[in-house]
């Protein structure tokens, strides 16, 4: 039996977007080499919005570009750094009380700007039932954990049995506390929020949802309901976004966001600055903009919808906020971070088309 519930039939080509009139006839042969190296998928929810009239904060979000093919200097194919704490398959062990268990490599969607685009897609499906035995173990071996955060991937494109399979073994881990799951799919395919997927939750192990979203149009009527649903069951849900470049890099944009996930009940936790992955400058802000904006959302904005800024330091040293006890100009166009340790790494924007005499010019005080 598949490791993965069966997906609703999604667009995974550029001819299939061309066909659906998401994109030009004229486009579907340039964008062939960009779909050849990162994956493409447009769900049914998403193609429907697209074609009824939504705007660039869909299409930008999940229509190839071609401009995803140039990679700059400073972007890497593991931006955050997975792999030097990853200790088996499928464990990112980053911090002392929590880690990462990324269960499969596969999502509903495919985001443009995914920091890990060199990681996902199809073919590269689930663990293993020996990988995920070894998982486990090491769980079980380390007493200090609390939270186990399943990611990947999307890990609500499991079929709610395996889910719960697996539930029930975390729950049976003396020592965790808590477990986080990080999803789109209440957004991008709200179907798959089921009765039978909400009840695969349940057990010991309180369950706590941080939902990625990244503009207010993706909160469509079924969006809604799924969330709802969610809620209704008793799960916390929290909001998580990517401050991008032609999406919601606006006041206006960023409080919509914000003020829909409160609205329906979704926290607004991180706002994350744009990692250095290949071919996404197109999509990244610098820090001084990111700064000015979140210090424009600061009063006008209930705090109740105004989530953190952060940076994850590339090379896996941790996320921080970005303020000044943890980022301060270099004094020569870039940055210095320090990270949760003291440690200070230096740092420099990767932006197109965004000259840094122009961006230093920008008052962050």
């Amino acid at each position: 039996m598949t490791a993965l519930s069966q997906l609703s039939p999604s667009l995974r080509s550029p001819a299939a977007l061309a066909e659906a009139g998401l994109i030009a006839a004229a486009e579907a042969d340039a964008l062939a080499p960009v779909a050849a190296r990162y994956a493409v998928a447009v769900t049914p929810t998403l193609v429907k919005a697209l074609q009824e009239g939504a705007g660039p904060g869909l299409s930008r979000q999940f229509l190839p570009d071609s401009r995803e093919l140039i990679t700059h200097p400073h972007e890497r194919e593991d931006p955050i750094g997975d792999a030097p704490h990853s200790p088996v398959p499928g464990i990112v062990h980053r911090y002392p009380d929590r880690l990462l268990l990324k269960l499969v490599s596969v999502c509903a969607v495919y985001c443009r700007f995914c920091f890990r685009r060199e990681m996902v897609g199809p073919g590269k499906d689930a663990l293993s039932a020996e990988e995920i035995d070894a998982a486990l173990a090491y769980i079980a071996a380390n007493p200090a954990l609390w939270e186990v955060i399943l990611t990947g991937g999307d890990p609500l494109v499991v079929s709610p049995r395996r889910l719960q399979a697996l539930k029930s073994r975390l729950d049976d881990i003396a020592h965790l506390g808590v477990l986080r799951i990080h999803t789109r799919v209440p957004v991008v395919a709200p179907e798959r929020i089921t009765p039978e997927l909400i009840a695969a939750l349940t057990g010991r192990l309180p369950v706590h949802v941080l939902l990625h979203a990244n503009h207010a149009e993706e909160f469509g009527p079924a969006a809604r309901r799924a969330i709802a649903a969610l809620v209704d069951a008793g799960i916390p849900l929290f909001g998580q976004s990517v401050l991008l470049r032609g999406v919601n890099d606006q006041v206006a944009a960023l409080t919509e966001l914000f003020r829909t996930m409160v609205s329906l009940r979704v926290k607004p936790h991180y706002l994350h600055h744009g990692d250095l992955a290949p071919g996404t400058s197109h999509f990244r802000l610098s820090l001084a903009e990111g700064m000015v904006l979140m210090r424009a959302l600061r009063g006008p904005v209930s705090g109740l919808a105004l989530p953190t800024y952060m940076l994850d330091i590339p090379g896996g040293y941790g996320k921080v906020p970005v303020s000044a006890d943890y980022v301060a100009p270099d004094g020569q166009g870039g940055w210095w971070i320090t990270d949760p340790n003291g440690q200070r790494h230096a740092y420099r924007d990767s932006v197109e088309n965004t000259p840094t005499a122009i961006v230093l010019k920008t008052r962050i005080d």
